[in-house]
């Protein structure tokens, strides 16, 4: 249909509203009483949602069709903006910042919302009873959330259709024939929505890329990635730019700067790193500690605003998940000309620190260098050394495990340094994920730190620490690493949790210290609860971000907070490089500054989002990994600690990092009473009684691979029990 005659449409539907003889009436009564044909119906949908995405016309509660007149517009102040989160039953939630709960909006009331949109709504007037959520109705569809979806290709006889990978889509995608590219039923695809539908018609789109069938290896991760719009492969302009850099380091490349290639200097990173960005070196001056960060000079390879660099920025972060690395930069740099390979030239910003005996900071350098390391180290390897004592792998190390014996008694230094003035020290086992060449898990088992990993966590620290002081004061513009104190609700909700533990933080408001964090992590070690209240204490905390404004860093109970040891993965870091050399080169004009001053707030929040949807990448990565390890050892049983109690049943962990629920529908008893803290059964097993923190054993009863969800029952039998092994079989007892 033509612009100008879908103009003179929606003039003429206007009309007939602004009638005083209309009477409100739904969407097929209108099409009737308009004497719309069925040829022109699309047309007609389409005229209707326009008119009341532009607020001209609104749905009532009833599903019928009125003029947004003088009345409702008396009532758009009391409008609210949002995000949509949907429902496979039709239902949605929109969450409005500074709101303390999102308002529910009842199926048929979303106005053809997906996922992920910003939405206008009008809140339900009149009172709201305690024990109901707030209903609101959405009136317009602020801003799409996205026109690119992911998942599975189902082919029809002249058409297909798309069933989207997030259950959080309650409708499928019509893909017209011609527009599916060579994708098979089965076929995992990235789509574009051409037409977003309306209450009647589903979304229509079409296949821009088969990513391959869904049982092929790989592919199953590379389809989450994909939804999330990290791209696993680079535009080949970028490729073109970053194979001209691959050259080695030239006499001309030096100038100018601190050739510390005969400084004995090592990497210590994962045994399957490949993009090596910081090197340490140690010496001591007397009693002084001199402390070496070499950080790759990455900024010397990618040019602001260049092809590199405009994809670094939309990509934000390297993104590491079960099987892979999706990179920031193209391999040729972050694991080629950047990466501090072993017996190589790269150049490097080195910052110089001096402390003494205490980790008092008495002196520092920041400095353009070129190094040459001396062995590409690993944390298993340094470990052992520093904390087993392996002789024979000092013997093999020789040259180097003296230095790394120094830097052991520094790291402690620093470390106890930090925990005196409050810093929090979250030790979480992470997931590691071992699959075999298939891409299925094997084991799923918690990833530990060591004193190596550790050690070299101090060191970025330090000199995180010292570069963020130091360019403070110099009044630059720059990007800091930020962390605000608990948000006062949170903290009073974690307040009256632990109560029930014994336990007990001292401060209020914004009268909190960080150390008293620590020191309630210390009376939990070792304990049942332990894992269970660390999480809650960092979900009381506010999430941690980039900003162009000094504002301290909670967590780490320090003033001046940075991103400098990163650039091959992180851009913030890459960001601070290029401001670090235009001062070391006296380049840093008010012209610069004042570039810097309005890019920087941009780049602050495209970082702090990218950075949480790589983060929200990995977990569901890694969730979908438990899944398929799970699957195999349905009727297994497992001991586990009770990590969430909820009135749909409690959530359970076991020792490597899989949680999963028991349903209050397995739950034997006449009735329950749940609170926040306990889920108590009574009736014909009165007295019985599930709570936090609690060690309990469960068995596998069913795993969810689409909803990457895994079900668990109460073991309360014996292995290789009748009833047990009714379970192993997969049949029920009941």
């Amino acid at each position: 249909m033509a612009e100008n005659s879908k103009d003179r449409r929606k003039k003429l539907i206007l009309s007939l509203f602004h009638d005083s003889l209309y009477v409100p009436m739904k969407r097929k009564e209108l099409a009737i009483f308009m004497q719309v044909s069925e040829d022109t119906r699309t047309d007609f949908d389409a005229c209707i949602d326009e008119l009341i995405n532009e607020g001209k016309i609104e749905l009532t509660k009833r599903g019928k069709l009125m003029l947004a007149d003088e009345k409702n517009t008396a009532r758009s102040d009391k409008t609210l903006t949002g995000v949509y989160t949907g429902n496979q039953k039709g239902f949605g939630f929109v969450t409005v910042e500074g709101q303390p709960e999102d308002y529910f909006i009842p199926e048929g009331m979303n106005l053809n919302a997906f996922h992920g949109d910003t939405v206008e709504i009008i809140p339900e007037s009149g009172y709201v009873p305690k024990d109901r959520r707030r209903e609101g109705k959405v009136i317009r569809i602020v801003e799409r959330a996205k026109d690119v979806f992911v998942g599975t290709y189902e082919a029809g006889k002249n058409f297909g259709f798309v069933v989207p990978d997030n259950s959080k889509f309650e409708k499928d995608i019509f893909i017209p024939a011609g527009k599916a590219k060579d994708a098979v039923t089965g076929s995992k695809v990235v789509i574009n929505i051409t037409d977003y539908g309306d209450t009647r018609r589903n979304p229509e789109g079409e296949v821009v890329r088969v990513i391959g069938h869904e049982d092929d290896p790989g592919v199953d991760i590379l389809s989450i990635s994909l939804a999330f719009g990290i791209q696993d492969e680079f535009p080949e302009k970028v490729l073109n730019q970053a194979e001209r850099a691959l050259k080695p380091v030239s006499e001309a490349d030096m100038e100018g700067r601190a050739d510390l290639r005969d400084l004995l200097t090592v990497t210590i990173d994962g045994e399957d790193s490949k993009d090596l960005d910081d090197a340490v070196s140690l010496e001591k001056e007397g009693e002084l500690f001199v402390l070496g960060v070499h950080i790759a000079d990455v900024s010397n390879y990618v040019q602001e605003n260049s092809a590199i660099d405009r994809e670094a920025v939309k990509r934000g972060t390297s993104v590491y998940l079960a099987d892979r690395v999706i990179p920031m930069l193209p391999h040729a740099l972050s694991n080629g000309i950047c990466s501090l390979n072993e017996g190589e030239d790269r150049l490097t910003l080195s910052c110089i620190m001096k402390f003494d005996g205490k980790g008092t900071l008495k002196d520092y350098k920041i400095t353009e260098s070129v190094i040459r390391t001396a062995h590409r180290m690993n944390y298993t390897e340094v470990n052992r050394i520093i904390a087993d004592g392996d002789e024979a792998l000092a013997e093999k190390y020789s040259d180097v495990a003296p230095m790394l014996n120094e830097m052991q008694k520094l790291s402690l230094i620093l470390r106890e340094r930090r925990i005196k003035r409050g810093a929090v020290d979250f030790d979480f086992p992470e997931t590691k994920v071992i699959l075999d060449k298939e891409g299925e898990p094997i084991e799923i088992k918690p990833y530990e730190r060591n004193e190596a990993t550790r050690l070299i966590e101090s060191f970025m620290l330090a000199a995180n620490e010292t570069i963020a002081e130091h360019y403070y004061w110099q009044g630059v513009p720059f990007l800091y690493r930020i962390h605000g104190e608990p948000e006062e609700e949170k903290f009073k909700k974690l307040q009256t949790f632990i109560k029930n533990f014994g336990y007990n933080i001292k401060g209020s408001g914004n009268e909190i210290h960080p150390k008293e964090f620590q020191k309630l992590l210390a009376k939990i070690e070792g304990t049942d609860a332990e894992a269970l209240i660390s999480r809650l204490v960092l979900r009381s905390m506010q999430q941690a971000k980039y900003s162009p404004d000094c504002e301290g860093h909670f967590g780490l109970a320090c003033d001046y907070y940075t991103h400098f040891t990163s650039p091959i993965r992180r851009y913030p870091d890459l960001q601070i490089h290029r401001i670090i050399k235009d001062d070391l080169r006296g380049r840093l004009t008010d012209i610069k500054k004042s570039h810097y001053e309005n890019i920087l707030p941009e780049v602050a929040v495209s970082s702090s989002k990218t950075e949480r949807r790589a983060d929200e990448c990995e977990r569901e990565t890694v969730k979908l990994k438990k899944a398929r390890y799970m699957q195999k050892h349905i009727g297994d049983i497992y001991e586990g600690v009770i990590s969430g109690v909820t009135k749909w049943g409690i959530y359970v962990e076991l020792e490597n990092t899989v949680e999963g629920l028991v349903h209050v529908s397995s739950l034997t008893g006449d009735y329950y009473v749940f609170n926040e803290q306990k889920y108590e059964l009574c009736g014909e097993r009165t007295g019985i009684t599930y709570r936090l923190g609690e060690k309990i054993k469960v068995l596998c009863r069913a795993v969810d691979i689409t909803t990457r969800t895994v079900d668990f029952i109460i073991a309360d039998f014996d292995e290789g029990s009748a009833v047990h092994n009714f379970y192993k079989e997969g049949r029920s007892v009941f």
